[in-house]
Formats: C-alpha cells, sequence, structure tokens
C-alpha cells in the first residue's frame, strides 16, 4: 500500500478528493518499474491503467502504415500518462504506443478506479481533460513542425533542446533515435548531421553527437 503522503505529492489534485477517495486509491495504487526500452503499452497490450512518473522518462508515439515511428511526446518525473489508459476513453481510435526511454519508476492507477473517480469528481475530470488538452496541444505543434517546418530546423531544435533538458553538450542517442522523435527517416537525418558536421555545429561519433556550435543552431530555428 503506497502511503497517502507519498501519493499527495505526486497526484496534482489530491486534496480535492474527499477522504473515501484518496483512501481507496492509496489501497489501490501499485508502484511499478520498467526497464529503459521496455514496451509498456501498444497493440494486444492489457489495459494498463494511469501512470504517475515517479522517476525517469516514457515516449509516446505512434506507428505509420509503413512502420515508421512517430514521437507524440515525452513524459518526465511527476507527469501522468493517460494514454496507458486508453480503454477508458470511448473516444481514442487509434494506437499509441508508449515505452520507456530511462529506467522508469512510476505510481499506478487502475483504469477502471480512476474512470469511478472521473464520475464522481468534478476536479478529477477537470484535470483529466485540461491533461487531455494539453497532450493535443503537444500533438499539433508536432503536426506543425513536421508539415511546415524544415528538417534542419526540426533537428537543430531537437539537438538543442535535448542538451538543455540533459544540461550536457553531449548526446548519447543514435541516428534512428532522433528520427523517431521527428518523424522522419533516419538517412534524412544522418544526411543532415553529416552538413552540420561539415559546418562544425556538431561532431560526430559512435553513438553520440557532441554540439560545437549553439549559436549556429539557434540561427537555423
Amino acid at each position: 500500500m503506497i502511503s497517502t503522503t507519498e501519493l499527495s505529492e505526486y497526484f496534482p489534485i489530491w486534496k480535492n478528493l474527499t477522504s473515501e477517495q484518496q483512501n481507496l486509491l492509496a489501497e489501490s495504487v501499485m508502484e511499478r518499474s520498467f526497464v529503459k526500452g521496455e514496451n509498456i503499452h501498444g497493440t494486444g497490450k492489457s489495459c494498463l491503467g494511469l501512470l504517475i512518473i515517479k522517476s525517469g522518462q516514457l515516449r509516446t508515439y505512434m506507428i505509420s502504415d509503413s512502420g515508421r515511428e512517430v514521437t507524440l511526446y515525452h513524459l518526465y518525473d511527476r507527469e501522468m500518462c493517460l494514454f496507458s489508459a486508453s480503454c477508458i476513453m470511448q473516444n481514442v481510435q487509434f494506437d499509441v504506443f508508449i515505452e520507456a526511454e530511462k529506467e522508469t519508476v512510476a505510481f499506478q492507477i487502475p483504469a477502471l478506479l480512476y474512470n469511478k473517480l472521473m464520475n464522481e469528481s468534478l476536479p478529477v475530470a477537470k484535470y483529466t481533460n485540461d491533461l487531455m488538452a494539453t497532450h493535443f496541444t503537444d500533438v499539433m505543434w508536432l503536426i506543425e513542425q513536421i508539415l511546415f517546418k524544415r528538417i534542419d530546423q526540426r533537428l537543430a531544435w531537437f539537438l538543442l533542446e535535448q542538451t538543455k533538458n540533459q544540461d550536457n553538450d553531449t548526446l548519447v542517442m543514435t541516428h534512428e533515435t532522433i528520427a523517431q522523435n521527428l518523424g522522419s527517416a533516419r538517412e534524412v537525418v544522418t544526411r543532415m548531421l553529416k552538413y552540420f558536421q561539415s559546418e562544425k555545429w556538431v561532431s560526430l561519433g559512435r553513438g553520440h553527437i557532441k554540439i560545437e556550435n549553439k549559436i549556429h543552431l539557434q540561427r537555423l530555428i
């Protein structure tokens, strides 16, 4: 059983729940661990329930008919993953996949329990709608990037964002992983990275990329 004190730190609207609802959550929530690269949710997987990330990082993505992966958004510490409980979302008519990008520990809320809370609690329903709206905004931003931004602009932005997130100018990341995040092909990313290297904006090594000139990358965006 997870302590109510710990849950109150990670569930944003804990204080808006009744004592009965808080106790029900504490009795039902489980702590789960996922290894890096583990597929958590997708076609053929059972309805996992909602996940609140305690530590680590998750990636939500879709797969095109041709097999290309397109990252929708990432989830970090203290953020909630809704699509792992897509079975309770009647209007979701597409497959969303979720994988652990890092070693991840999360609180798992059973889908049926969360559905019950949404039906009983206006704050929970509002919080869920607001979260869905945020993710919808993230996806619309992604579509805008894919449709209207050049690949060099998107790649420059991605490299700068990744180094900012990890506070390090060297990224340990494959070209395939970058392509998945940008919704592009690995060959296209490799060609563009080689161009960046020829301009001395980055340097490439086996399995890593080092940012050498942030100013020029920022000018591309």
